[in-house]
């Protein structure tokens, strides 16, 4: 009898820039304060990338540190998908950007736009591929360099986001570990409440649209907290129920790092205790699809994860979108 194909976790990787944006400095640019960005988010400050770097400079890092990790050639990858809303280009994708840096040449390469939730999307998409038995190892790249689509004259936003990569290599197993289950979705109906108007093909780039700042993202943050605070709840407790477990069955459980305020509610109302939940914003701010992997490389390098865990994630963003799976780790 032919054995099962599992998808599981390789190796990871992390990468985020030195430049450090405090809310002190923030004081200087904008009105606020330090007591009200920490109140409302729990961010007391997030990193910035340099003038000079982009995005590739930061997928590469993380990259090249999943795969050795992964004990790999890059060589040996079969696909690259980085989940990405601030690709260096409209066109070719970061990924391709990716595999030529990596000179990871046997893989196919694609971007996946999926806002916060992008990474949760590519995992899910890559172990499609290697349940299929087509693949052995992908690779999945959430990266964002969202200081350079934010508006620093608005203090509602300003104030959120950061720059910065998360890596994992998926790999094929007949072990009883990796993926067990994950739930996708989305409501185009919210696409208004967390949009960069502008630099597509409805609205190109023009003298109007640069000096009304349509270049920038713009967030309807109360509606956004609403509904997130909603489907994370409802996504996990799904996914927990479909396969008769409970929320404290799980050793892990990595929410996307948008405001601590939406973290606490749910591990509350959940009832997980605090250090099965990790929390980096206040360190990183929201960098987006990053948020999620750059958190599970930080407890897997700080020695806190191990073969076996029940790990799982959930993550919500633009489109709108939101999604999660459950692993065993």
């Amino acid at each position: 009898m032919k054995k099962a194909i599992n998808t599981y976790v390789s190796g990871t990787g992390a990468a985020v820039p030195d430049t450090v944006i405090t809310n002190s400095d923030l004081e200087k640019m904008v009105e606020t304060n330090d007591h009200w960005i920490v109140s409302r988010t729990g961010i007391r400050e997030r990193r910035k990338l340099e003038e000079g770097l982009s995005n590739i400079d930061l997928s590469e890092r993380a990259s090249r540190e999943a795969i050795k990790r992964a004990g790999l050639d890059p060589s040996e990858l079969d696909m690259i998908i980085v989940a990405t809303v601030t690709p260096d280009h409209p066109t070719p994708s970061t990924s391709c950007l990716l595999q030529a840096r990596l000179k990871a040449f046997n893989a196919a390469a694609f971007d996946l736009s999926a806002g916060c939730t992008g990474f949760i999307y590519g995992l899910t998409v890559g172990h499609q591929f290697i349940c299929s038995g087509i693949y052995k190892n992908i690779l999945v790249v959430g990266v964002e360099v969202l200081s350079r689509v934010t508006d620093w004259e608005d203090r509602s936003t300003c104030v959120l986001f950061g720059d910065g990569a998360g890596a994992v290599v998926l790999s094929r197993t007949e072990k009883e570990r990796g993926i067990i289950n994950f739930s996708l979705h989305a409501d185009g109906r919210g696409a208004n409440l967390l949009i960069i108007p502008a630099g597509g093909s409805a609205i190109p780039a023009c003298e109007e649209s640069l000096q009304n700042r349509m270049h920038f993202l713009k967030m309807n943050g109360n509606e956004i907290f609403k509904f997130a605070v909603k489907v994370v709840e409802e996504n996990l407790s799904r996914m927990l129920r479909h396969n008769n477990l409970k929320p404290g069955d799980l050793d892990y459980l990595f929410l996307h790092q948008a405001n601590l305020r939406i973290i606490d509610h749910i591990r509350k109302r959940l009832k997980i205790p605090q250090e099965k939940v990790p929390v980096n914003i206040d360190r990183f701010g929201n960098t987006s699809s990053a948020t999620i992997p750059i958190a599970i490389h930080e407890e897997i390098v700080a020695g806190r994860m191990a073969e076996g865990d029940l790990v799982a994630m959930v993550a919500f963003g633009a489109g709108l979108t939101w999604g999660g799976l459950v692993m065993k780790w």
